[in-house]
């Protein structure tokens, strides 16, 4: 009797041990997604050189050379997640900077907004003097697109902090 009182415990306890197994395989499938993603990095970094590119918002390409339109894309989205709309227009732009300092281009300047983390720059070449980069408009859903940052009294413009 003795005998099948501690085959049963042994059971038991395979039994639990099995379970548990089986909770922690669950826990790990669930949390592997989040470390995994947590070590990733959506930042999108100037090239070097390319911090000399300026963007302009508005029609101040007169007198310039087109070198040609750049199409980027970034990740605007993380499973059903949308990403910081800040974020990726802020990607974007640098991106285009990359590609258009590649291109020997001074200057560029979007053709629309953002439309499913994909966007498209005109290149141009300017003359322009390296570190009178143009700061883009602060960002606002409601705002029209393209338009140049607001004046406020006193001649101050605001734009948005970098946000993640």
């Amino acid at each position: 009797m003795e005998h099948n009182g501690a085959l049963r415990c042994q059971a038991v306890a395979l039994t639990f041990l099995a379970l548990m197994e089986l909770h922690m395989r669950k826990t790990l499938l669930l949390l592997a997604p989040v470390v995994l993603l947590g070590g990733c990095t959506w930042g999108i970094n100037p090239d070097p050189g390319s911090n000399s590119v300026r963007t302009v918002w508005s029609g101040e390409v007169t007198g310039c050379r087109d070198l040609g339109k750049i199409t980027v894309s970034v990740m605007s989205r993380v499973g059903p997640i949308d990403r910081n709309d800040i974020k990726v227009r802020d990607e974007l732009q640098v991106q285009a900077r990359n590609s258009a300092y590649g291109m020997h281009a001074d200057t560029i300047k979007p053709l629309g907004d953002p439309v499913d983390g994909s966007q498209a720059w005109e290149a141009y070449v300017c003359g322009h003097q390296p570190g009178s980069s143009t700061p883009p408009p602060a960002q606002n859903p409601n705002a029209q697109p393209m338009s140049p940052p607001a004046q406020q009294s006193g001649g101050f413009q605001t734009y948005p902090a970098k946000g993640g």
